[in-house]
């Protein structure tokens, strides 16, 4: 059984196919730079990675070529597409009609359309691949929402103190984002405590960064809000700030344009990069072990955003059995969990220096043998969410 996941952007098609029989991963890769000179596909297989140059000027000549690559005689890993059993793709935004993944129709087609609003960078290419897709091949399609998991927040978590008719006629409120991310390590969590009665904080660390409150499997809050805008500190994103700074700044800096400030000064502009000139975590570390403090001080304050949210989640579940580590960041460094998790022993937390020292892109404990709360790295995988949904729902066995 062979599942194609797919997770369209902007300018970009990633792609992996998992065999289901074992969930393994066949091969993947990257089409970048669609719609734009210089495009190319990056696919890797059997440990080998090729760069393969190709106009790709919209996102069906994309998935066409990814469709060639995998059949081709010298890189590809299956004979011909009959061979893909089903398709599952990631979709950014579910607003509040989909709790759940959903078998693609005409039907959610029309409702994914309604909310291009809510995504108008990724929407747009989520719905062209799932209609592309639904025409040159002749099996399931699975769109799995960013935002379904977390749609078992509570009313009084996901509404904003706003007037009615901005929740009733806007659909303004609180949505979260990178929802198959915290499903799969809480549910990875749930397997290596053996039970599912957990309080589980989870720490999706990147350039994107959320943190998340699940409780038996669900999630209660989020730290990301109507866009990945709101939250922690990232990388070139604000996080949370005081709305009135916003005229200020607009004022000052000769900027007219809402959307733009929004978009770009506030999205791209600001978090980490804002502050160092800089958003890789990697390069700020170097950059702050060698005595820069913008760069020590950007770091700190990531980790503070974070350090705050964990409390405030431990708060809204009456007590946390087991806080993960995720994400890019959250797999990787060392330093930065180091910067979170220290002096949080009120919280029960010790942490293992010599464990977390050595954890880079592999599940293990990092907490003590005497801490209250156990601390887990737990590589995300959200594909592989994607590829177990759209076999539940396509039918296949």
């Amino acid at each position: 059984m062979k599942i194609l996941v797919l997770n369209a952007g902007s300018s970009s098609l990633k792609y992996q196919l998992i065999d289901m029989n074992g969930e393994v991963v066949l091969c993947k890769g990257v089409a970048e730079k669609i719609c734009d000179n210089g495009s190319f596909l990056t696919h890797k297989v059997g440990g080998n990675t090729h760069k393969i140059m190709h106009d790709m000027p919209d996102h069906k000549v994309a998935l066409k070529l990814v469709l060639d690559t995998l059949c081709d005689k010298e890189l590809g890993v299956i004979a011909s597409l009959n061979e893909i059993d089903a398709i599952g793709h990631r979709v950014l935004h579910g607003a509040e009609d989909f709790k759940q993944s959903a078998l693609v129709d005409d039907e959610v087609i029309r409702i994914c359309k309604k909310n291009e609003p809510f995504g108008p960078l990724h929407m747009p290419a989520n719905i062209a691949c799932m209609e592309i897709c639904r025409e040159m091949l002749p099996v399931p399609n699975v769109a799995v929402f960013d935002t379904a998991f977390h749609q078992t927040m509570p009313d009084y978590a996901y509404r904003y103190a706003l007037p009615e008719e901005d929740y009733q006629e806007l659909r303004v409120r609180k949505y979260g984002f990178h929802g198959t991310s915290h499903k799969f390590v809480s549910g990875e969590a749930a397997a290596i405590a053996g039970r599912n009665d957990l309080k589980i904080i989870t720490c999706h660390l990147g350039n994107g960064a959320s943190v998340g409150a699940v409780k038996d499997g669900k999630i209660m809050d989020t730290s990301m809000g109507f866009t990945p805008l709101e939250g922690l500190v990232m990388g070139t994103r604000s996080g949370d700030i005081d709305p009135a700074v916003i005229p200020v700044i607009m004022k000052k800096r000769g900027i007219e344009d809402i959307g733009e400030f929004v978009d770009v000064y506030l999205n791209k502009k600001s978090g980490m990069k804002g502050i160092a000139g800089v958003s890789d975590c990697r390069d700020l570390q170097q950059l702050a072990e060698s005595g820069n403090k913008a760069a020590e001080l950007a770091l700190t304050m990531f980790a503070y955003r974070v350090k705050k949210y964990i409390g405030a989640y431990a708060a809204v579940l009456n007590g946390v059995d087991m806080v993960v580590m995720t994400g890019g960041i959250g797999e990787n460094s060392d330093y930065m969990r180091k910067l979170v998790l220290e002096d949080m022993q009120y919280l029960g937390i010790e942490l293992d220096q010599e464990a977390n020292s050595g954890a880079h892109g592999v599940t293990r404990k990092i907490s003590t043998a005497s801490s209250r709360v156990d601390v887990y790295v737990i590589p995300t995988n959200e594909e592989l969410v994607i590829a177990r949904d759209t076999l539940a729902l396509s039918g296949l066995k």
